[in-house]
């Protein structure tokens, strides 16, 4: 199945992203457990505020809405999304795309 990776770009409100953080990370917690997210995280110090997650779905469409659900996007601190579809060539991920 394509992987895609969705970037998130927060808000600019550090508190209620600190307040949404723990049902936001239950929630993808329960997308890796159903094999949909493959991985994620926040980008690190000094990056723009935001995350990747690599998300398994047949098209962009499917990946993107398997994140409509998470506690950041219903509360609106997702400033934008984006979905593009990435084909590992090497790596840990890269046997079992192939």
């Amino acid at each position: 199945m394509p992987l895609f990776a969705v970037t998130y770009a927060y808000v600019d409100d550090a508190a209620a992203l600190d307040r949404l953080r723990p049902t936001h990370r239950a929630h993808l917690r329960g997308l890796v457990e159903s094999g949909v997210n493959v991985s994620s995280g926040p980008f690190g110090p000094g990056e723009r505020p935001g995350a990747l997650l690599l998300i398994r779905a047949e098209s962009k469409e499917a990946a993107l809405a398997a994140t409509e659900a998470d506690p950041f996007r219903v509360e609106g601190l997702v400033a934008e999304v984006t979905a593009t579809e990435w084909r590992p060539v090497m790596g840990l991920l890269a046997d079992e795309a192939s």
